[in-house]
């Protein structure tokens, strides 16, 4: 029951080339620092990476990005990524554009085996193109499928050696869902305490969607726009 792994390395040995990869992150909040890194360090390559976006040019998933080990992503923001909009004019990177809303959902479903769901979110637009629609309560929607990873790699603010996470307000974001929708779930956390020193009220995800545990170090925690008010 001891699900701590020496370091992240060690955590991520085992993902493959052309694996799909969730990314638990909000822009850069809530990014899991040291196990991206690791996986730059692997080298991994042709990785499908399901996330809210990219980092930026230079953080977060972008360092991936900019090494050439993403084949496709799957996200509802890219504006913050220079890099990302290179690869993706010049052809080298698939995307799939999905509203924010839908994306969670969408993940959401594939963590708790729904098949689908319709959402007029996107209805008559490019997004719903090749997808089945049809009019509920006056209103068209189109069905949107559910979203599955191989593997998910997130942070959480406190985990016990069982597996059960507590996350940090905005840090939370995805991370959740996206532990519940991967066969296997790597958290880096910033504190590791021993089972029944967490307020079972308190657990945002129980142990059971959880296979392997580092420690988080020197975490960096960027900010994307740092914006101070003008003085008077």
């Amino acid at each position: 029951m001891n699900k701590v792994y020496a370091n992240a390395d060690e955590a991520v040995a085992d993902i493959p080339d052309g694996c799909t990869l969730m990314s638990g992150g909000f822009g850069l909040c809530g990014n899991p620092e040291n196990l991206i890194e690791a996986l730059h360090r692997k080298n991994v390559k042709d990785l499908t990476i399901i996330s809210n976006n990219c980092g930026t040019t230079e953080l977060g998933l972008g360092i991936l990005l900019q090494n050439k080990q993403v084949k496709k992503m799957v996200s509802s923001y890219v504006g913050e990524n220079k890099e990302f909009e290179r690869q993706f004019l010049s052809g080298e990177l698939e995307v799939e554009l999905t509203p924010q809303g839908t994306l969670a959902e969408r993940i959401r479903a594939g963590g708790c085996g729904i098949g689908g769901f319709f959402t007029p979110t996107g209805a008559g637009t490019q997004v719903a193109e090749g997808k089945e629609s049809r009019i509920i309560d006056g209103r068209l929607h189109v069905l949107e499928t559910p979203l599955k990873a191989d593997f998910a790699i997130v942070r959480a603010w406190k985990a016990d050696r069982w597996g059960n996470l507590v996350f940090r307000k905005t840090a939370r974001n995805f991370s959740p869902m996206m532990c519940m929708a991967a066969k296997v779930t790597i958290v880096e956390a910033e504190h590791i305490v021993e089972p029944g020193e967490l307020d079972p009220d308190l657990v945002h995800i129980p142990s059971i969607f959880v296979k392997r545990i580092v420690q988080a170090k020197n975490l960096q925690k960027w900010i994307e726009r740092r914006t101070v008010r003008k003085s008077a």
